[in-house]
């Protein structure tokens, strides 16, 4: 865990200096916002059915930005063969990861959540309570397998193509419990505990599979 701690704290004071995958998340999220909203003009009713999809969507793009830049600046000056040729667990460095990209997603997800409610005149009608849970899950999932195919497409000659095609389509059962656990809590229409007991188990399930097979793709070549 010290280790862990350490490498947080080192990511979190790049990012601090730098604020390129903030800055990054937060403009193509606010692209996504400003084109769909003027891309159809929907009511409040049409809005709640919709807005569960173009919310997750829209923070899933934008996190693949900032997923993209996680093992990148670990390149530089040789620090990931520094990791890789140091006696320390290799889950303490992608668990440090991956609560960084978590936290930056976080952060987008608060500052743009606002800008959701404004521009599509939203309100839940449903236990409100349980999106912060929902928000949390859902994020969880998106950034564990994030770091994780971005670490395995870090060598590759165009990672920045490789990842979307890897965690897009490893995503979907993920994606589709957010955006039907967001919608039902907006309409009121249904319960959400389903969709919310999917999420936690799948984030179980790629959590530990993620810590098993990430000292192969660490030290692969």
């Amino acid at each position: 865990m010290s280790l862990t701690r350490a490498t947080l704290a080192k990511d979190l004071r790049l990012e601090w200096r730098s604020k390129d995958a903030i800055n990054s998340m937060l403009f193509f999220a606010l692209l996504v916002v400003v084109i769909f909203s003027f891309s159809f003009d929907p009511t409040a009713e049409e809005s709640r059915h919709i807005a569960g999809g173009l919310v997750w969507v829209a923070f899933l793009f934008a996190a693949v930005v900032a997923l993209n830049q996680t093992w990148a600046r670990e390149l530089r000056n040789q620090v990931l063969d520094a990791y890789r040729v140091s006696p320390a667990p290799a889950n303490a460095l992608f668990l440090a990861k991956a609560f960084g990209n978590f936290i930056f997603v976080i952060v987008l997800e608060a500052l743009m959540t606002p800008l959701f409610i404004i521009f599509y005149n939203l309100r839940a009608l449903g236990p409100a309570w349980q999106l912060p849970i929902v928000g949390a899950l859902g994020t969880w999932a998106l950034v564990v397998n994030g770091t994780f195919f971005a670490a395995m497409s870090l060598r590759t000659r165009s990672r920045e193509i490789m990842l979307p095609l890897l965690l897009f389509p490893i995503s979907i059962p993920a994606v589709l419990a957010m955006v039907e656990a967001t919608s039902s809590i907006l309409t009121g229409e249904y319960s959400a505990k389903f969709w919310i007991v999917l999420l936690a188990a799948y984030d179980v399930v790629f959590t530990t599979g993620c810590l098993f097979l990430f000292e192969i793709v660490l030290n692969a070549e």
